[in-house]
């Protein structure tokens, strides 16, 4: 099982962006993290402050058996990173560290999520965790 770990902007920060928000592990824990509890899975990580990257690493997933992204506040606004999922076909799990809900307005809507299989927010790394186990088990 082969599965893109992809974050959006600002993303690289973590640790030390605001971290009553976001937490104070980094993206690299985030990587450890994932890696030790799914030991049998390919993993491939990456994260861009650029729009046109992050489209072209989700080109590129093209055959992976999922992407769990994070595309930060490109989730409110980017037109093209939704049509980039829609354009794959590959089964798309949207996460957020904070829950995007208590959070101001704009973020409350998310232009990926009619294109992704299933959002989870709010619940930190615990949610790229979720992610993946829903990537990699059957759909009910």
């Amino acid at each position: 099982m082969q599965i893109l770990v992809l974050n959006g902007p600002n993303l690289n920060l973590l640790g030390t962006r605001e971290p009553d928000t976001y937490g104070t592990q980094t993206l690299s824990d985030l990587e450890s993290l994932v890696r030790t509890r799914f030991k049998d899975v390919d993993f491939q990580f990456a994260q861009s402050n650029h729009e046109g990257e992050l489209i072209d690493y989700l080109h590129g997933a093209r055959g992976y058996d999922g992407i769990v992204f994070n595309a930060a506040a490109y989730t409110h606004t980017s037109v093209a990173l939704r049509d980039a999922i829609a354009a794959i076909d590959v089964p798309t799990i949207e996460v957020h560290l904070s829950n995007v809900h208590a959070r101001e307005a704009f973020r409350h809507h998310s232009m990926l999520a009619p294109v992704c299989r299933g959002v989870i927010s709010g619940l930190g790394m615990t949610g790229y965790l979720l992610a993946v186990e829903a990537l990699i088990q059957p759909s009910t």
